[in-house]
């Protein structure tokens, strides 16, 4: 899945953050790990809330 590169909305730069994110998600509540990053604006949040990492599935399907 392509990584959110910058926010829809206002263009806030986002890819920076999206590992350190991906990382803490897995041992803190999401709202936790996005106040720490210092992602403040609803959209910008949103962007994070609804981009799904699906590259673990998608490796799955073998390539012809």
């Amino acid at each position: 899945m392509l990584i959110p590169i910058r926010c829809i909305s206002c263009g806030e730069l986002l890819a920076d953050k999206w590992e350190r994110y991906q990382a803490q998600i897995k041992i803190k509540e999401k709202k936790q790990v996005l106040d720490e990053l210092g992602i403040k604006n609803y959209c910008c949040r949103v962007c994070f809330l609804t981009s799904p990492d699906l590259t673990d599935k998608i490796n799955q399907y073998k390539i012809i």
